[in-house]
């Protein structure tokens, strides 16, 4: 089974911030423009919250069960390292 699949099963909600103009968040943007939808399909009931602000610092937040969250920075990463992070955190509950 595709780590996609697995998001609502392993996480309980994912926050993602991010700046709309920061070249260090360009890759997050991209990851978001391009996946969005395919992680929505495979996890229609699953909350994943795409937060934007200006000049803040690209970031990923995991929420595991009983409330255990994880924190992943993603400043400067391209897009590919950006999904390679969300795996690593959805694979990280199993």
């Amino acid at each position: 089974m595709s780590w996609r699949n697995l998001l609502s099963k392993n996480l309980k909600e994912l926050r993602v911030h991010y700046c709309q103009t920061s070249p260090a968040s360009s890759g997050v943007r991209e990851f978001i423009s391009k996946n969005y939808v395919s992680l929505k399909e495979a996890n229609p009931n699953f909350p994943i919250l795409i937060r934007e602000a200006s000049g803040v610092e690209a970031r990923f937040f995991a929420r595991y069960d009983f409330g255990k969250e994880e924190k992943v920075v993603l400043n400067n990463l391209p897009a590919k390292d950006v999904e390679s992070e969300l795996e690593k955190l959805v694979n990280k509950s199993v």
